[in-house]
């Protein structure tokens, strides 16, 4: 199964273009399932219909936005019900704590749940998602990598912990303690999203395409996003630029509007050259209902299949420079500043602004040392080498 996700600032239409993308692959014959990880649900208002969970659309097409609360009374009944045990426990009216009990980012991670099982069903041909703004996705995107450190470094200790104290505890507190079975499911929850990040780092299987327009902001804010989606691993296939001004608007109240985006469209270039740039203009009215959805997936997909993985650039590889094993990972739009690295044992700790990632080093470089980390002439390559000795340095 093919899986694309989108992402982009809030109100650059990444909605519309994933509505767009979903129609057009389904009218290609592809049985496609159109997913909304946004909490503020829009895919079933870009199509002009009721919200309603799962539906059908068409003899190929099927829309879903995940309800999280459903789902983690669903999936996470048992964690939610002792999450919401301690709260009372503490003296919190009880229709407080059961809200409190559903914590922040439980839609999202809900939302990547429903991206492994529909990828082990194997029931569609292609899978869209449409994901919420790129902070909330960036987020979206950790989980998976938090699970897997969590799951191999502290939740072994804490379980066997809490083995051994739970009898003494039990003497000292009256707040509910969380038996095996709590933990069991803990461990359920964190093996799925373990599951989920083979998934979307699978570069044969998954690619990423951020939406943008062509405004300053937004373009601060997608270069950002790539260079933290490369830090994971996650393979960008394409960049869209939507609501692009058209031709002959110049002397009407565009023509300033259009003159900028023109600048604007060499900085994305510039910047993204290395990727393919897709673009969707502007139309006379809003994209709202198939007929105008089609008319936007005909103008950025124009030529192109939309289920096709349109880059395969890596942004993580590996190769030997004389003596020395070398880890590229391509990290633009940062400067060496921004970068903290540091290798305990077989990982190595990789740090660009608010955003950190453990790479499990193979065998070979885990036997090594960092020696230094330089970028390469580009300034957009961080090579960092690894040799029998050294320490780490950025250049």
């Amino acid at each position: 199964m093919r899986v694309i996700l989108y992402t982009g600032k809030g109100g650059v239409g990444k909605t519309s273009v994933a509505a767009a993308t979903a129609l057009m692959c389904a009218r290609e014959g592809k049985k496609t399932l159109l997913l909304s990880t946004d909490p503020a649900h829009s895919v079933a208002d870009s199509f002009d219909i009721p919200s309603g969970g799962k539906q059908r659309l068409n003899e190929n097409l099927y829309i879903h936005e995940v309800d999280a609360l459903t789902e983690l009374e669903a999936n996470w009944n048992r964690v939610h019900s002792y999450a919401t045990s301690v709260l009372a426990s503490q003296g919190i009216d009880d229709i407080v704590a059961e809200e409190l009990a559903s914590p922040p980012g439980m839609g999202e991670v809900a939302a990547l749940m429903w991206i492994r099982k529909y990828y082990k069903e194997e029931q569609f041909d292609v899978l869209v998602v449409d994901c919420a703004p790129t902070g909330e996705t960036l987020q979206l995107l950790s989980f998976p990598e938090v699970a897997r450190w969590w799951l191999e470094k502290i939740f072994p200790i804490e379980r066997r912990m809490m083995k051994v104290a739970r009898p003494v505890l039990k003497k000292m507190t009256d707040i509910p303690l969380p038996d095996d079975s709590i933990y069991a499911s803990i461990k359920d929850l964190l093996l799925d999203l373990d599951g989920t990040r083979v998934i979307l780092s699978d570069p044969k299987t998954t690619s990423i395409r951020l939406v943008m327009n062509l405004e300053k902001m937004v373009i601060k804010e997608a270069q950002r996003a790539y260079t933290y989606l490369n830090l994971y691993d996650y393979q960008t296939d394409a960049i869209v630029v939507n609501r692009v001004i058209p031709p002959g608007t110049d002397g009407s109240f565009m023509a300033g509007w259009r003159k900028a985006q023109q600048g604007y469209e060499k900085q994305v270039t510039s910047s993204f050259g290395m990727l393919p740039i897709l673009h969707g203009p502007m139309f006379e009215q809003e994209v709202v209902g198939q007929e105008m959805l089609l008319r936007l997936g005909e103008a950025v997909f124009e030529g192109v299949d939309p289920a096709a993985m349109l880059s395969t650039q890596r942004p993580q590889r590996m190769h030997k420079e004389g003596k020395d094993y070398v880890l590229s990972l391509e990290l633009p739009f940062v400067s060496k500043d921004e970068i903290n690295l540091v290798q305990r044992e077989g990982d190595l700790y990789v740090t660009v602004g608010p955003y950190r990632r453990e790479i499990t080093l193979p065998r070979v470089l885990a036997r090594r040392k960092t020696r230094t980390a330089r970028f390469d002439e580009t300034g957009k390559v961080l090579n960092i080498y690894f040799s029998e000795e050294g320490a780490v340095a950025t250049h």
